[in-house]
């Protein structure tokens, strides 16, 4: 039903009278009584009885009425809702992710979206990839970013994406000479990998053994921070997806060039919430966000 004659109906059954509804609702009573005869005409039945100059509901009306409350009721809190999103109202939000996307991805999302709506707090948890789930199952936080996240009961995927891994060198490097590469060529130069407990070098593991290649690494972290900055002060190359460093593709510092070997498999990244319970409208609003960034960088 229109949200006009919704209103117009509830307020005659609180105040009784079409006279009365009309000077609450700032409206002459013809107008009034016009809604509610349309909605009679509508529903083939009638929804008031007057007896002795009073309206009472027919058993049709009391139908309505409780449909109408129940849809005011909802309309409120879609209301309330959109005020959150429009940020006139505080709101926190608590991402759960891992520190190589805390420190690549997320820095130009997070400031975008507090010059977007500065009345929202953000809390930024760099997690281990099984305590990013487990914060968000336990409800410390109501969003997970990772890469590869296993498939697990309870979770509600809003958000998922293939991000293909590269060489990552200095401008100017040998690889840079052709649009692609492969893993072969990547072991003539040091090489600074992943720490095994990363998400990617299973992925880089699988791929070296698949194609028969013996890697022996200068440099293994945890930290795709000291991975990007040991490629710009010459330490070596190494193996990231090119969301890790977009910035520096940006800037110019480094160089991403796609590997193009079958056996290796792309990361997966996802974003999470509990699939039990609906994310707050702060929450909603930042995932949208995250998804709007990610889709720009996917974007060719």
């Amino acid at each position: 039903m229109h949200a006009k004659v919704i209103r117009y109906f509830v307020e005659v059954v609180r105040a009784g009278s079409i006279r009365k509804a009309a000077e609450q609702l700032h409206v002459v009573p013809t107008a009034v009584n016009r809604q509610i005869l349309n909605l009679e005409e509508e529903l083939g039945a009638p929804l008031f009885e007057r007896i002795h100059n009073t309206l009472k509901l027919t058993p049709v009306g009391e139908i309505v009425l409780a449909h109408a409350r129940g849809t005011l009721r909802e309309f409120d809190l879609v209301r309330q809702r959109i005020e959150d999103v429009r940020g006139l109202r505080q709101g926190e939000v608590t991402l759960a992710t891992t520190a190589g996307l805390a420190d690549a991805f997320l820095p130009a999302v997070v400031q975008r979206f507090r010059a977007a709506h500065p009345g929202i707090q953000l809390k930024l948890l760099g997690l281990p990839i099984a305590a990013v789930l487990r914060s968000v199952a336990e409800g410390d936080a109501d969003l997970a970013l990772a890469y590869d996240v296993p498939g697990t009961a309870g979770f509600r995927t809003l958000f998922s994406s293939e991000w293909p891994i590269g060489a990552v060198v200095p401008p100017g490097h040998p690889l840079t000479a052709h649009a692609t590469a492969v893993l072969a060529e990547c072991v003539g130069y040091p090489l600074i990998l992943p720490a095994p407990s990363l998400s990617i070098r299973p992925i880089l593991d699988a791929a070296f053994e698949r194609s028969a290649i013996r890697v022996s690494p200068v440099v293994e972290t945890t930290s795709t921070a000291l991975m990007r900055r040991l490629v710009r002060d010459g330490a070596g190359i190494t193996l990231l997806n090119r969301l890790d460093v977009d910035e520096e593709r940006n800037d110019g510092t480094l160089v991403f060039v796609p590997l193009r070997d079958t056996t290796l498999d792309a990361q997966t990244l996802t974003l999470e919430t509990r699939a039990a319970q609906a994310p707050s409208a702060a929450a909603e609003l930042f995932a949208n966000h995250v998804v709007a960034c990610l889709d720009d960088l996917l974007a060719p």
